[in-house]
């Protein structure tokens, strides 16, 4: 409990307050005077407690006064606030140094060429209808492998091909993988919407395979899905010229060949004619396997919950790090992945 107040007292502390407030030259100095003084702990919050107990004509008389302390206290030290807070703003003024050098001009960032290439492919295919779905990058074997007619023997389901992963550091209890392809989010967008359905998911893979000039242990892909009624082979081939030639900046030809691919039925195998300029400077030409591709396989459907008999539809799968090597030229896969500045700078 603070001492009684009193109008007398109040002058008395006013006076003091005065002395002391005069000599305060720093803000951390005036938060500790404003604190003690009219803060929420301060002695001023006791003699208005105090101010409820008087009777109503000790109130008269000490009420007016109070207040007129406070008013007064406050705004003093907001104004001594805004003083100091001057001065300190001209002193770093007065002391900061200006350089007037010319400054160099700013080297601007870029965009990695694979997010180059990525956001290209997603307008071209956004303009024909397409939709950009994303899914888990650590995936359930069934959607990965099973839901996509993979056999339990098919090679790609072997430790030496597949990441196998799980959430208990138990090797007897390896549930889930590092997707292998970007075919499990066409599984869950089908069962999450059913048909019709027209998507692509572009996205990281991994396989578990050795690191060399072109092959990676971690790659992008995009895949690609539509299935509607009365969906043919002609509707696939179209849809990739289309791509292409986008991509490419010329019409392209592409070959369509029988293939394998447990998820489609038929498979087709994809190639594109490259032309380029060889050693002696002649130009050339030559097919190169582009893409797998082939119409949905009934069993796929049906596991994403799609009734066969009356949808049908197109997959197809390339590698969106390939594509780029090819784009640009590049002959080491590694290079993508290297972060070297004088490499990332030409694109």
């Amino acid at each position: 409990m603070s001492e009684k107040v009193t109008p007398e007292h109040l002058q008395q502390v006013h006076k003091q307050a005065l002395e002391t407030f005069n000599k305060i030259e720093t803000l951390e100095s005036l938060q500790v005077f404003t604190g003690n003084l009219v803060g929420k702990k301060s002695a001023m919050g006791d003699w208005f407690k105090q101010l409820k107990a008087l009777d109503v004509e000790a109130k008269k008389e000490l009420g007016p006064k109070l207040q007129e302390f406070k008013t007064y206290w406050e705004q003093a030290c907001l104004d001594k606030q805004n003083q100091l807070e001057t001065q300190a703003l001209n002193q770093k003024l007065a002391s900061d140094f200006i350089d007037v050098t010319q400054a160099y001009p700013s080297q601007k960032g870029a965009l990695h060429p694979l997010s180059q290439v990525q956001r290209h492919i997603e307008s071209i295919f956004t303009g024909m209808g397409f939709e950009i779905a994303d899914g888990p990058e650590v995936e359930t074997e069934w959607h990965n492998f099973d839901a996509l007619n993979v056999p339990a023997n098919h090679p790609a389901r072997d430790m030496q091909d597949t990441f196998f992963v799980n959430s208990k550091n138990d090797r007897s209890d390896l549930n889930s993988v590092l997707r292998t392809q970007t075919s499990n989010i066409q599984i869950r967008k089908m069962l999450e919407n059913g048909a019709p359905v027209r998507i692509i998911a572009p996205g990281r893979v991994y396989r578990n395979e050795d690191v060399d000039a072109t092959h990676d242990a971690m790659f992008y892909q995009v895949e690609g899905l539509v299935v509607d009624k009365d969906i043919s082979v002609s509707h696939l081939k179209g849809t990739l010229e289309t791509m292409l030639s986008a991509v490419f900046a010329k019409p392209m030809k592409i070959r369509i060949r029988p293939g394998y691919f447990p998820f489609v039925e038929p498979g087709l195998e994809v190639d594109i004619w490259w032309e380029y300029i060889d050693k002696n400077g002649e130009e050339k030409g030559r097919w190169l396997e582009f893409c797998g591709a082939g119409m949905v396989h009934p069993n796929v459907l049906r596991n994403s919950g799609v009734d066969p008999e009356e949808f049908t539809g197109f997959a197809f799968g390339f590698g969106l790090t390939r594509l780029v090597m090819m784009k640009y030229g590049i002959e080491d896969i590694r290079l993508l992945s290297s972060n070297k500045r004088e490499f990332l700078q030409q694109f």
